[in-house]
């Protein structure tokens, strides 16, 4: 069984970008929109070069990351609608290329696995 359900599985693959966050080990955050893909239990997203971006140099010495997708179902009715994940990243390798595998920790929807019109439900699970 996945982390995921079926509806944020299914959200996750028509989305084009998230918003990645990390932290030096001071707290400096950081935070890049980037292309990703879901990949099991987990998120993952690579790009040109990333051994040269500040996420990468903050992964290096503090894994804990938080990614956020998100969008707008509607502007009338206003219905915003989203997922962030709270966990880890670590850098592997892919077809001779670095990318970033996130492991959720904690995920939390809203208006995704419950669409009943009017205030968006907010659920927040731990996993693993």
């Amino acid at each position: 069984m996945s982390v995921f359900t079926a509806a944020e599985i299914n959200y996750l693959l028509t989305q084009p970008l998230m918003r990645f966050a990390s932290a030096s080990t001071n707290g400096r955050p950081d935070v890049a929109p980037v292309v990703f893909e879901v990949d099991g239990d987990g998120i993952v997203t690579g790009g040109f070069d990333i051994i040269h971006t500040v996420r990468y140099r903050n992964i290096q010495n503090n894994p804990r990351v938080s990614v956020v997708v998100d969008d707008l179902a509607s502007i009338n009715p206003w219905s915003p609608r989203g997922i962030k994940i709270i966990g880890t990243a670590v850098v592997e390798e892919n077809s001779g290329s670095p990318r970033f595998r996130i492991s959720p920790e904690v995920i939390i929807s809203w208006a995704i696995n419950d669409t009943t019109p009017g205030i968006p439900k907010m659920e927040r699970r731990k996993v693993g």
